[in-house]
């Protein structure tokens, strides 16, 4: 039997209009904090649940630094709060942290550096509005932190919901396949830098990432041959060996293995496994197990893989439970939708005690942007990117025509997320200042990392 015929573009479009009666766009720009809110430092404790015990002090001391690291490390608190703002219904492989630091440039197998989404620990199908809102106000946060003006901020929150409505409906008008095809590559964005000495820099680094290989650059950072052997150097609080967590990691590994396509398993077949130590990592990641792994193909042939665990997304509360039992499986099916190319090592397996991880690369080509030193030319460039990058992620899972028949040809929607960027980043600015009154009077125990 014939499969009922999907509904034509002009249908779709049009039901993505009609959803501005339900759902104005002119809603979007309230943040009200509901009565019921849940205490911000609550949701601190909570998210501390079943990481290394030890680890939970660095958290909360990375969280204090400012609020924009407070907002990094608050998915949990923003999940909850977007749970209660309007939404058409609409829905994408969300992100579930779609924060400006989480977008970067990295290289695809084929040697093509690319700008993508980075991280996707908390992805989950949800209401694409909310990867958008929790986007545009880290700009504000983020260009508060770095002493932009407010006008300034408020537009660098405004760039990024224009460029996601207007590449929205640049995807609206292509092929499926072609959406799928798309992707944004570092070298033309590097080109659009009106600033020529900006443009001469970044384009040299990136040559120089894609020149050198990445295991023979972090080898002598992160390891050493001692009497022979090959080991991750210590470098505590931040590197260091767990011997009470190593056969968790090993039994891992031989699981993952089997996660991976024959071509990339037999590849990974070249290596051996040498050593593991845990990785802090970011803000929201520390204290959940993330691991470097040193594998060797024989003398000067190392490669690194970085094991993350997989929690529960923050997302599932609110936008329901993931379709797959392991969260490992979750988080690489996320990847596989959301970004345009994945990391060639990138699976996933569990662990002792009922911990789910996944598996990738630690480095190969990955360049973080030093956000916390852009102006706010750079700011407002930054954020016409990640809007775009944004846009053709969410255009691969969910329905591009709809979504760009909502948010329509005008700025109304734009202005709209612009006011609640504002909104939401004085939200945070409470919530940090909560926080660090509880630091304060002992309630949280925090380790303050040396400078």
């Amino acid at each position: 039997m014939a499969n009922a015929a999907r509904p034509s573009r002009a249908e779709r479009r049009a039901m993505g209009k009609s959803l501005r009666e339900r759902c104005p766009r002119k809603s979007h720009a309230a943040w009200k904090p509901p009565a019921n809110r849940a205490d911000p430092v609550r949701l601190v404790e909570v998210g501390d649940a079943g990481r290394i015990p030890e680890l939970v002090p660095l958290r909360h001391g990375r969280m204090l630094r400012s609020p924009f690291t407070f907002y990094r490390g608050a998915a949990l608190h923003m999940a909850a709060d977007l749970a209660t703002t309007p939404a058409t219904g609409l829905r994408v492989q969300a992100c579930g942290d779609a924060h400006l630091v989480n977008f970067r440039v990295f290289a695809t197998s084929e040697r093509r550096a690319i700008f993508d989404i980075h991280d996707l620990d908390e992805t989950l199908p949800a209401p694409w509005e909310w990867d958008l809102k929790r986007l545009a106000a880290s700009f504000v946060v983020a260009s508060r932190n770095n002493g932009i003006g407010e006008g300034r901020a408020r537009d660098a929150a405004l760039a990024c919901a224009r460029s996601y409505r207007e590449h929205m409906a640049q995807y609206a008008g292509m092929h499926v396949l072609d959406v799928w095809y798309a992707s944004i590559v570092a070298e033309e964005l590097l080109r659009s830098l009106e600033d020529a000495e900006t443009r001469a820099r970044a384009q040299r680094r990136l040559g120089d990432e894609l020149a050198r290989s990445a295991a023979e650059h972090d080898f002598p950072r992160l390891a050493q041959v001692r009497n022979g052997v090959p080991l991750i150097k210590d470098t505590p609080p931040t590197i260091y060996h767990l011997r009470r967590m190593e056969e968790t990691f090993h039994d891992a590994f031989h699981r993952y293995e089997k996660t991976l396509t024959p071509a990339r398993r037999s590849v990974l077949d070249r290596f051996d496994l040498r050593d593991v130590a845990i990785k802090v990592v970011g803000v929201g990641s520390v204290g959940t197990v993330c691991a470097v792994i040193l594998l060797m193909a024989g003398d000067g042939d190392p490669l690194f893989l970085q094991a993350k665990e997989a929690r529960a997304s923050v997302l599932e509360a609110y936008a329901g439970r993931s379709a797959f039992r392991n969260h490992g499986q979750r988080v690489v099916n996320g990847h596989h939708l959301v970004q345009s190319a994945s990391d060639m090592f990138l699976g996933w397996t569990d662990g002792a005690r009922g911990r789910h991880f996944y598996f990738r690369q630690l480095r190969d080509v990955k360049i973080k942007f030093a956000v916390e030193t852009f102006g706010s030319a750079h700011m407002l460039g930054f954020g016409e990117w990640c809007g775009h990058t944004l846009a053709r992620a969410h255009a691969r899972s969910g329905d591009p025509v709809a979504i760009a028949g909502y948010l329509g040809g005008s700025d109304v929607f734009d202005e709209a997320i612009a006011d609640f960027s504002v909104a939401y980043a004085d939200q945070t600015e409470r919530d940090h200042e909560t926080l660090k009154k509880a630091a304060r009077s002992k309630k949280l125990e925090v380790l303050v990392e040396r400078a």
